[in-house]
């Protein structure tokens, strides 16, 4: 079929619609291309109807009439498979420099190609994933939309756990490689062309920051383990074809296994017997032995090695009462012996089944159940961190297994280990471990930097070392932490304690605090009744320092060199000369402004002087705040990313347009 020409230049995105007896979610998806923010003119939008019997074709002509950059196509001969013959269909006539597959029961948010489009220009990538969301609570990738990502690929990312084809893909790239869906599969018939463009991409983007595609309601029926398998032989050829032995190709098959091989063995369990051993079974068996290399193999979990290991050998009656009994056999015991745990399963050194050792080793599988419970000072440079952690499943001796708290700076080999205190004679899993500031590498100060925290956790011999963490106290606001401490004689540091992102685990920046700082912050937060006004409490340094004498002033300084200066009140008769002050964001100027507590007095007006300040550091959750001036609504938004120095503030006015959208986009 020739392809589509229209006069001017080619539109940015050809998007491909297959649809057969889709109705009324196809409106919805076409009406949805058709006001995406990128401008029609910048869209060839491709419905393809194969062969729709309920109104589809009637309903896309309906549309198509109100839209020249809307074209119906109708396959004269319906595809007996899934959409992967419309699929190929629309990419015949796309002329697009990218192609969108959009789902007729999915669509599109009205910004999302429009932002694809420029992560993909900007970066130069060839494939764009833009975040998946559900109205019904169907499952959606998550791991590789925690954050946008610039430019990554199909190894370093969980980019490959979503293959299907709901994606931005460069239309040079297609052809290149001469891309087209298998058109005789009924399921998973967008996998082999997402892992083949996956695999030869010059580079992966990902649009983490705004909800691109809305799933439909998907209530497909789930396929039967006769499509399955079918539907897995193009994925582990794609992914032999393009990629060669090694780490590479062994990941790529490693998610192949897990995902397709090893749910299709525990399917066998609802299978005829003699179907499963005579038709799936070899076909199976073959793929085993040609895609799970030996380096692959202990990568596996212990019930996939024992499955795989007993389909390799062809040994498909104990396979499938594996498979069979594999509820049961989950709640068996673990053996500790000599350094390590083995599963007991009913096989396990049964002379019979003669199964090797290593297909039941679980020793660097065992979950770790931890939870940060909180961290706070104890004394003048002391971190004590509070928590719990245990070995699932292995019971600790508190006299003989002690765990650490691991703290080790990144870029470097510089590595700290810190014992932890049981604090609960009821509870040998509570900890609690004191992190010196200032003495606490080996009676020297930790050194500047970041400090990732790990736990090195033991029991009965076994010992796994686990980040730290991303399993808090909800609420927990690891920020109120940060101080300015004592890091030996005449040494003052800067400690940021703070959550990473996107994993929120614990980890601790340390810098030396700013020269001459005459105080330090406790707490920012935004006045209760008057959300223009920020209020910043804190303490004079050294701590135990009396107010007397003292002037300090709260200071906000824009990036053209204006100062404003506002009163700091000091807390009557309080010994450790605690203050508060209160800055009226509302009455600051446009821009960015920088906050700090600065002393001030006639020392400071020498030439040359500049008065000792101290940072206000940003709270962890400090929200924005909006008033209105003159008649017109402004902003503060904090500035904030991870440890910075001190807090900076945007003041703005708002932009109505933008906020009215936004307000429509959440309601949506």
């Amino acid at each position: 079929m020739p392809r589509n020409h229209r006069p001017g230049p080619p539109p940015r995105v050809s998007v491909i619609v297959p649809a057969r007896d889709a109705m009324p979610g196809i409106t919805r998806a076409v009406t949805s291309a058709m006001e995406q923010t990128l401008g029609l003119s910048r869209l060839d939008i491709i419905a393809v109807d194969d062969g729709s019997a309920d109104g589809t074709a009637e309903e896309l002509d309906r549309l198509a009439a109100g839209c020249p950059s809307l074209h119906v196509v109708r396959n004269a001969h319906p595809c007996r498979g899934g959409a992967g013959g419309p699929r190929n269909t629309g990419l015949a006539r796309a002329t697009g420099d990218f192609v969108f597959f959009l789902d007729a029961d999915a669509r599109l948010a009205p910004d999302a190609l429009r932002r694809m489009v420029a992560m993909a220009d900007q970066n130069g990538t060839d494939v764009v994933l833009g975040k998946m969301v559900s109205p019904d609570g169907r499952g959606v990738p998550k791991a590789v939309f925690r954050h946008n990502q610039l430019r990554t690929d199909a190894h370093t990312s969980h980019a490959y756990a979503t293959l299907e084809p709901c994606k931005l893909f460069r239309r040079s790239l297609i052809e290149r490689l001469r891309l087209r869906f298998p058109a005789h599969l009924h399921h998973g018939e967008g996998k082999p062309f997402t892992a083949a463009a996956y695999l030869n991409a010059s580079g992966i983007s990902v649009v983490a920051d705004y909800d691109c595609y809305h799933l439909g309601p998907g209530r497909r029926a789930s396929p039967g383990l006769a499509d399955r398998v079918e539907a897995m032989r193009p994925l582990f050829e794609t992914a032999a074809r393009h990629t060669r032995p090694g780490i590479r190709r062994d990941t790529v098959m490693r998610h192949h296994i897990r995902r397709e091989l090893c749910p299709a063995l525990r399917a066998l369990a609802r299978e005829d017997e003699t179907e499963a051993r005579d038709r799936f079974l070899p076909e199976l068996r073959r793929w085993a032995l040609a895609h799970c290399s030996d380096a692959l193999f202990p990568t596996l979990s212990a019930p996939e090695r024992l499955m795989v290991h007993l389909l390799r050998t062809g040994r498909f009656d104990d396979l499938l009462s594996v498979v069979r009994n594999a509820k049961r056999d989950t709640r068996c015991g673990h053996l500790v012996e000599k350094g390590s745990v083995y599963w007991l399963h009913p096989f396990f050194r049964d002379p019979d089944a003669e199964v090797p050792d290593d297909c039941f080793d679980v020793t660097d599988r065992l979950p770790v159940r931890h939870h940060l419970a909180g961290a706070g000072w104890h004394g003048r440079s002391t971190l004590r961190v509070r928590g719990r952690a245990a070995i699932d499943g292995l019971a600790a001796d508190p006299e003989e297994d002690r765990a650490e708290l691991v703290l080790r700076r990144r870029e470097a080999r510089d590595e700290v280990r810190i014992p932890v205190e049981a604090t609960a004679e009821d509870d040998p899993a509570q900890f609690a471990a004191d992190v010196d500031i200032a003495a606490g590498d080996g009676g020297t100060p930790l050194r500047p930097g970041v400090w990732d925290v790990f736990l090195d956790v033991r029991a009965q011999g076994i010992s796994r070392t686990v980040r730290f963490g991303n399993r808090h106290d909800d609420g927990l606001d690891i920020g109120t932490a940060r101080r300015v401490v004592a890091a030996g004689p005449g040494l003052r540091a800067r400690v940021t304690p703070y959550f990473t992102s996107p994993y929120r685990n614990l980890s601790l920046d340390i810098g030396p605090a700013p020269r001459g700082a005459p105080c330090e912050v406790t707490e920012a937060v935004w006045h209760p009744s008057d959300k223009g006004t920020l209020v910043v409490a804190g303490r004079l340094l050294p701590p135990g320092t009396p107010a007397r004498g003292r002037l300090l002033r709260l200071r906000a300084e824009h990036t053209d060199g204006r100062v404003l200066d506002h009163p700091v009140r000091f807390a009557a008769g309080h010994p450790a000369g605690a203050f508060t002050a209160r800055l009226p964001v509302r009455d600051l100027g446009r821009g960015r402004w920088t906050v700090t507590l600065a002393v001030v007095g006639p020392s400071d007006q020498a030439p040359g002087r500049t008065a000792p300040a101290a940072p206000v550091p940003p709270p962890a959750r400090l929200p924005g705040a909006r008033w209105v001036r003159r008649g017109r609504p402004y902003y503060a938004k904090p500035l904030m990313g991870r440890g910075e120095v001190t807090l900076e503030l945007r003041v703005a006015p708002v932009r109505l347009l933008a906020a009215v959208r936004n307000r429509l986009r959440l309601n949506s």
